[in-house]
């Protein structure tokens, strides 16, 4: 690859790679799904890693085998939403995944670039609620794009709000949706969780404490 001497920019994904709101998520649909005659399971939660919210909920009512209209749906979006928000106002800083705080906090010390590129509308409340807002120099989310990942609008608008080159951009996603947008965003790609769930990923780490500041600007050289 080229531009080796330029600094590398980081773009993180939010919930499952920095903060776990995957377990809030899971309860308001549930409940949703519930109030609607029929059962939501952990297995189907899981894909809706990196799906946005209109999305999801027509897989689940999908799987409910149940039809609604578009405004039914946007009053079904809203009451999940809701529910979802009372949630993650209790937030606290230790609810921070291991090793995401030291590893901003070194890039942070190092000048390196940090952006967010998250499917969240909420983002803000949780960066603020986790105390990692002062991190980022640009945040790109479910408010700022019109296209979800696998589509790569959300990570190609952080590279360019930090004014750093596709070609030196690192994507830290825990979703299939998400690392195929880093793809396509041709970017390289730090995969969180298990490597079978993340094919094209060329780091697979448990966590954020599995990976250094060395270790992401070698990816250049793979």
């Amino acid at each position: 690859m080229q531009h080796t001497t330029e600094p590398i920019a980081c773009i993180f994904d939010l919930d499952g790679v920095l903060v776990d709101t995957a377990v809030y998520h899971y309860k308001a649909w549930k409940q949703l799904a519930n109030s609607l005659g029929f059962d939501f399971t952990e297995a189907q939660n899981e894909q809706l890693k990196g799906v946005n919210r209109m999305r999801s909920l027509d897989m689940i009512l999908q799987w409910g085998g149940i039809e609604k209209s578009s405004a039914e749906k946007d009053v079904l979006a809203a009451a999940k939403n809701e529910q979802y928000v009372a949630m993650i106002q209790k937030m606290t800083v230790a609810e921070v995944l291991p090793g995401a705080l030291d590893l901003l906090t070194a890039l942070q010390a190092k000048g390196i670039k940090i952006a967010l590129g998250s499917a969240s509308k909420n983002s803000s409340l949780i960066l603020e609620r986790t105390e990692l807002a002062h991190f980022f120099d640009a945040i790109v989310d479910g408010n700022s794009v019109s296209t979800s990942k696998p589509d790569p609008e959300v990570f190609l608008k952080a590279a360019e709000l930090l004014g750093a080159e596709k070609e030196n951009s690192v994507v830290f996603e825990d979703a299939l949706a998400g690392v195929q947008a880093a793809i396509a965003a041709d970017m390289m790609v730090v995969g969180i969780g298990k490597a079978e769930n993340l094919p094209g990923a060329q780091v697979v780490i448990n966590d954020l404490s599995e990976i250094t500041i060395s270790e992401i600007e070698a990816l250049r050289t793979r």
